[in-house]
């Protein structure tokens, strides 16, 4: 008699439905994250991947979505100054954060070095791959500038690309590197 009395108290605090329905529950989540050196401030789903916040809601489409298992780095974008991948990140997280996409890194010029390099190399091939090879290579030049060839293909082995094999892209790479080793 106890145990029945005890379930059934325990089942009265729990909130009441409406009409069959569970109750409400909070989906949406308010955050404000610094994009592109802009301030966004935005009601976003809880579960939303980063990602798709950035492709669907703010339509910057320049990264990716391929995997969504984080293991071929087409969706890549920095979140303050370390490289990650979009799919694997919840957008709310991002809350108070900065935010670089391909968009952003490539109209302030900071890829302007390695975009060069990528077209004289013919490192481009179908593109799809290219924003997120381009972010995971401006962090091994800023953060490695001495990296050998075999430490670039390390730091890319997270970068699928299906079209160019990785040469073209190791060689656009280390033209950069030796560039900036002569200044």
């Amino acid at each position: 008699m106890k145990r029945a009395t005890q379930k059934r108290t325990t089942a009265s605090k729990r909130p009441r439905s409406v009409a069959g329905k569970p109750p409400a529950l909070e989906h949406a989540l308010e955050t404000s994250l610094t994009l592109n050196g802009v301030r966004v401030t935005r009601r976003i789903p809880a579960r939303q991947h980063l990602i798709d916040f950035l492709r669907e809601e703010l339509g910057l489409t320049g990264s990716h979505v391929s995997c969504e298992h984080g293991v071929c780095g087409t969706c890549t974008v920095r979140v303050d100054g370390r490289i990650v991948r979009g799919c694997l990140m919840l957008a709310v997280q991002a809350d108070g954060r900065r935010v670089d996409t391909i968009e952003g890194l490539s109209d302030s010029g900071e890829l302007a070095e390695l975009q060069e390099a990528f077209h004289r190399r013919n490192a481009l091939q179908c593109g799809f791959c290219t924003p997120g090879m381009l972010i995971a290579a401006q962090d091994l030049v800023t953060n490695q500038p001495d990296a050998s060839r075999e430490r670039i293909r390390e730091h890319l082995s997270g970068n699928y690309c299906r079209c160019t094999g990785y040469q073209a892209i190791v060689d656009a790479i280390e033209d950069v590197l030796a560039a900036r080793r002569k200044k």
